[in-house]
């Protein structure tokens, strides 16, 4: 199957930033506390599901919030589109396991995980690919399981040239809470939580985060 070129573009931006990716964000959780309890909160529920307690952080870049996930006591992996990214991943993060991928088709046995993370991965989607990873999602997550989606919040598609400090070709998808809700829970995903924030310094938009559970446990 020929992959879009959107697809195409989003990798080859993200191998292209990767080093300098990795060190402009390394510290950045250290600053948003809300951002640091929706983590904690997630993994917590993890820890309780009666069943696999694996988390993928699917989308994890160069690992710092896997990193997180792992010092807050989860058994946790990685999986990114962008090799740059995972070799960023891999070098600094040495005793997690990382592997190149795509949310759109898992290489994961099903109802395998006990938690998915999405730490603004599919910001990069149109709403087709959006549902076809949250299918996925619900796909490998054990019943019971919890999803985390972070997102921006908006209603508009942004273009950006450049970021990074290097030239890109990526869009940015802004979503409203509840449209992304209604797309998780069209592909069976049940809201637990969410939560709105205001824009922190460099931020253009307030920042949304969901927790949904999969039925059935």
């Amino acid at each position: 199957m020929t992959e879009a070129a959107h697809v195409t573009a989003t990798r080859r931006s993200y191998d292209t930033v990767a080093a300098d990716y990795g060190r402009l964000l390394a510290g950045q959780l250290e600053t948003t506390p809300l951002d640091r309890a929706m983590l904690s909160g997630f993994a917590e529920r993890v820890a309780a599901v009666d069943g696999p307690r694996v988390i993928g952080d699917l989308g994890c870049g160069t690992g710092r919030v896997t990193s997180r996930l792992r010092d807050l006591g989860a058994d946790v992996f990685g999986v990114d589109l962008s090799p740059g990214m995972i070799t960023v991943a891999r070098d600094g993060h040495p005793g997690l396991r990382f592997e190149v991928g795509s949310m759109t088709a898992l290489d994961l046995p099903g109802a395998s995980l006990g938690g998915v993370l999405s730490w603004y991965s599919t910001v990069h989607m149109p709403e087709d690919e959006l549902a076809a990873s949250f299918a996925e999602f619900h796909r490998v997550l054990a019943p019971g399981g919890y999803a985390l989606v972070a997102f921006k919040v908006g209603d508009e598609r942004v273009r950006l040239e450049r970021a990074y400090g290097h030239e890109v070709d990526l869009h940015v998808y802004r979503w409203s809470p509840d449209r992304l809700a209604s797309l998780l829970t069209a592909a069976g995903l049940v809201e637990s939580a969410r939560l709105v924030r205001e824009p922190d310094a460099g931020e253009k938009t307030p920042q949304g985060f969901l927790l949904t559970r999969k039925p059935g446990a």
